[in-house]
């Protein structure tokens, strides 16, 4: 078998996210169907993917792995594949993987970035499927204060939704806001792992205090609880692109799986 690895990008709007599910359209069904048409197989191939985008999540960088039977001509086959993918799903690069190459677990953090268009009177209709509208002004400075206390590793118990037997450990590499084109609130994060809806609901406990109704320390009580707060909203998935993920040297790969595969415990 050989081990290849696809780079993906895709508009997220009209798939119920990445995941295969009966009668649904999704990035994993169309991309290994894609894959079953152009390699002539009786049965679809199963891709596994670095991060599972949730319905209506896009992707500049969204990284996958296949294994497929046989030699591969690959000009040929991104050739073949591009000219069956929908056109909001892009096949950005396809190649033999490196030795150790686990799409999800070698890879080391994924990066997301999410828009808030924060000025009713600048609003542009043509970004309505990757801008987020709210209708107050956001502080910068005091969503980044809030922000610094949720870097690190912690139980983000209070900001996602936990999956039966899965920790809720994860370690933030970096979370900054700035101002983006048109002047949109960009949050910008990266972290080792994401746990379900993670980046949407620290988004969610940020704007608050960006337009003053919540304090710069509420973030880092609400995470401290450890247990969800209605106040906490997770934030709609259109503005969240999943932007690039980061993986070690080649010859570091199969021993970042054994790292990612460990259970992570309480912080």
């Amino acid at each position: 078998m050989t081990r290849l690895r696809l780079d993906l990008a895709y508009d997220g709007t009209d798939f119920a996210g990445w995941a295969r599910q009966p009668g649904l359209r999704t990035v994993q069904g169309c991309v290994e169907d894609a894959l079953a048409q152009v390699l002539r197989l009786a049965q679809s191939p199963t891709i596994v993917c670095a991060g599972r985008t949730d319905a209506g999540v896009h992707a500049r960088g969204q990284v996958a792995h296949v294994e497929v039977d046989a030699a591969i001509d690959l000009s040929a086959l991104a050739r073949s594949l591009r000219g069956v993918l929908p056109d909001d799903l892009s096949l950005l690069d396809v190649s033999i993987a490196p030795e150790g190459f686990d799409a999800r677990f070698s890879a080391l953090s994924r990066h997301y970035r999410y828009r808030v268009c924060d000025d009713p009177g600048s609003w542009d209709p043509l970004l309505r499927r990757e801008v987020v509208a709210h209708p107050r002004p956001l502080d910068i400075e005091a969503m980044n204060a809030a922000g610094a206390a949720l870097i690190g590793e912690h139980d983000f118990a209070a900001l996602c939704k936990p999956r039966e037997g899965a920790s809720t450990v994860r370690r933030v590499l970096d979370l900054s806001w700035t101002r983006g084109s048109a002047g949109h609130a960009e949050m910008t994060v990266g972290a080792d792992a994401f746990c379900h809806s993670l980046v949407r609901s620290i988004v969610g406990v940020l704007v608050p205090v960006g337009d003053g109704r919540q304090s710069t320390v509420w973030p880092a009580e609400v995470l401290a609880s450890r247990a969800r707060d209605p106040r906490v909203t997770v934030m709609p998935p259109h503005g969240l692109v999943l932007e690039h993920v980061r993986y070690p040297e080649d010859a570091d790969l199969a021993a970042r799986q054994e790292v990612t595969r460990a259970f992570r415990g309480p912080a």
